[in-house]
């Protein structure tokens, strides 16, 4: 079983471990409801209650609490809820107004409350219902124990700590799961991240080795063609031989078409690095894959004399695009983003622009425990190849971020770097797809 299948598995278990408790508790509450009725009932009957009037009430009680039940579990409407637990109080006091037995279920309402009502409302409801439960054996009897006032006390605070500590134990579980989606995410984010880098490195391998291949052709194959057809053009003007000065003008001929030939290879081979540019085609890559996942329009415009640009450029600027596409993906609200390359003499700037929602000050924007860093890391990384990074954006008129890198010959060039890791990287890469 893979990592991910494991943890998604795992995920899956909490997740119905849960579901199965939230069940058990609410069945569990549903029995409590119904033992304390008909326990209060018989009570209510053996103190001398009216038989008639005991059952009824209890009826009456039941039925509005199963009522309340079902809606719930169909609907899940707070309002509704809150309103259905204040008219079962109503029935609860009709019950208190046969027989003073049926204080027990107070129990139940004090639980409900905690679940539906804010901590204040549910306090002042538990506290008039708790003056209920002491008037009514006064009511009725004349008198009320000492234990009895105490013993209901003590189930009111319990009641209520247990319902409201029930509902944090949601919310903990619900932060749980937020959680768990947002590292999910991020996971992904990375992983996708890393197939662009693997993607962009095997696209510049394959341009290095055309541009080996090109060079090589034309260094030595091209080189001697040229010799041979120099070689039979000056034995021509030297031979008295016919023979051979047919020979040898058919063999200049020959030479010539085939330095024709050579030439148009090492042409269909060299122009390969500006019609497939790496970096170009990764965020040309990026852009689809936001328009396919989001309603965003996306373009990139790429200047005609982008020079090739060093690894080290190359991978900052991709993954600078990257993380700014995931912010325009997530907080901008855009419908077109465009993504521009422009050559300056020696520096190399990409313009990413939205028409969003902007923000008021990037420099004094909230930062989040798990997000709002996006924006840093791409400075920090502008500053460490000494490049800059420029944002401009007021609210509703859109997002700007202008990152600017020298193409510094002294970094370390995509031949070089191509040299110790692109081979590597490329059998990796092969060996993974098999």
């Amino acid at each position: 079983m893979t990592t991910s299948a494991r943890n998604e598995l795992q995920e899956g278990d909490t997740v119905g471990t849960r579901g199965w408790t939230v069940r058990t508790m609410e069945i569990g509450q549903h029995a409590m409801a119904l033992a304390l009725t008909v326990i209060s009932c018989i009570r209510a009957i053996d103190r001398g209650a009216s038989p008639l009037a005991a059952i009824a009430v209890s009826i009456v009680f039941l039925a509005w609490y199963g009522l309340g039940a079902v809606r719930a579990a169909r609907s899940g409407a707070i309002v509704l809820a809150k309103w259905w637990l204040l008219v079962l109080a109503v029935a609860w006091l009709c019950t208190l107004l046969v027989s003073a037995e049926f204080i027990w279920i107070a129990f139940v309402l004090w639980l409900l409350a905690g679940h539906l009502f804010s901590l204040r409302i549910a306090v002042v409801f538990t506290a008039l219902t708790y003056i209920a439960t002491v008037v009514a054996p006064l009511a009725h009897y004349g008198a009320v124990g000492t234990a009895s006032i105490i013993g209901s006390l003590i189930g009111a605070i319990f009641a209520l700590g247990l319902s409201r500590g029930y509902i944090e134990l949601l919310r903990e579980g619900r932060r749980r799961e937020e959680l768990l989606q947002s590292l999910e995410q991020a996971h992904q984010n990375l992983l996708d991240l890393q197939d662009e880098l693997a993607l962009t490195q095997r696209h510049a391998g394959e341009i290095q080795e055309r541009t080996r291949v090109s060079r090589d052709i034309h260094d030595t194959i091209a080189q001697e063609i040229s010799s041979i057809r120099l070689i039979a053009h000056a034995e021509v003007d030297r031979t008295t031989d016919k023979h051979a000065s047919q020979v040898l003008r058919q063999v200049e001929d020959l030479a010539a078409q085939s330095s024709r030939d050579v030439r148009r290879i090492i042409v269909a081979l060299a122009p390969a690095e500006l019609e497939d540019g790496a970096l170009t085609a990764a965020i040309r890559r990026l852009l689809t894959r936001l328009e396919d996942d989001t309603s965003i329009t996306g373009r990139v415009e790429v200047d005609e004399t982008l020079p090739s640009l060093p690894a080290e450029v190359e991978v900052a600027l991709l993954r600078t695009a990257q993380s700014a596409l995931a912010n325009v993906r997530q907080h901008s609200r855009a419908s077109r983003v465009m993504v521009s390359l422009m050559d300056l003499d020696g520096s190399i700037r990409m313009d990413i622009v939205d028409d969003g929602v902007g923000m008021a000050d990037p420099d004094s924007r909230q930062r989040e425990s798990e997000s709002g860093f996006g924006l840093d890391f791409i400075g920090s990384r502008m500053r460490e190849l000494g490049g800059e990074l420029v944002i401009e954006t007021t609210p509703g008129s859109g997002f700007a971020i202008s990152a600017t890198l020298p193409n510094n010959p002294t970094l370390t060039s995509r031949q070089n770097h191509l040299g110790e890791d692109g081979d590597v990287e490329g059998q990796r890469t092969q060996g993974d797809s098999a």
